[in-house]
């Protein structure tokens, strides 16, 4: 179980973005987590993938109550997740082939020898050749780039996932096969899935249940970062 308990969170301790927001994902649940820009939602989603200390409250992870964030949250943890964010050049380090972008947590955890056959697998996955493998990000689109991401985000074959508006950059043939990814890991593994979006008809049919931004925090949609 993924569980946010009372989480508050923000960028300046005298304005939260978030307050007193608690939230759970069951193992092989998906969850949509839906709300306008704007209102803190992308805030939540790094503190549920260990990117963001909140101020206050506690992250559970598997039974275990979460102590350290970013790097100095335990291996286990950290591996625990694989994360997508919107927008992909952001989040994408510009010197690397898509190959090496893919293989990045393979490498940072000691697993190189397994680069090779596991990044092929997922460039089959999301739909990347092998001619694009060898291209830098500034070398293709948007949309081959977040194939790219989503591949990174499955190489350590993960727990838990977590897609901040991962479609929003995307059309709509890509944003089908990307989900269609996501899916079918999530048959073959059991993975929990937080998606966070705006638009209601694409978490209704990826989701198992949508949860409101409204619901979940009572100032409601704040002027912020997330």
């Amino acid at each position: 179980m993924l569980e946010l308990r009372e989480i508050t969170a923000g960028y300046d301790r005298r304005a939260p973005v978030v307050r007193g927001v608690s939230l759970s994902v069951a193992p092989g649940e998906a969850v949509g987590l839906l709300g306008p820009s704007g209102c803190g939602k992308s805030t939540l989603a790094r503190v549920a993938a260990l990117l963001h200390r909140p101020d206050a409250g506690t992250v559970v992870l598997d039974g275990e109550p979460v102590r350290g964030w970013r790097h100095r949250a335990p291996r286990a943890q950290r591996t625990a997740y694989g994360v997508v964010f919107q927008q992909p050049r952001l989040s994408a380090d510009p010197r690397l082939s898509l190959h090496a972008l893919i293989a990045e947590p393979l490498r940072a955890t000691g697993r190189r020898a397994e680069a090779t056959a596991r990044v092929a697998e997922l460039a089959d996955a999301v739909g990347l050749s092998a001619e694009l493998l060898a291209r830098r990000p500034h070398e293709v689109s948007d949309g081959q780039l977040q194939r790219a991401c989503l591949a990174r985000a499955l190489v350590l074959r993960p727990r838990w996932l977590v897609c901040d508006e991962m479609t929003a950059m995307l059309d709509a043939s890509t944003t089908a096969a990307l989900v269609a990814v996501v899916e079918e890991y999530r048959r073959e593994t059991g993975a929990g899935l937080l998606a966070v979006g705006h638009d209601p008809a694409l978490l209704d049919r990826w989701c198992d249940r949508e949860v409101a931004w409204s619901s979940l925090s009572a100032d409601g949609c704040r002027a912020s970062r997330g």
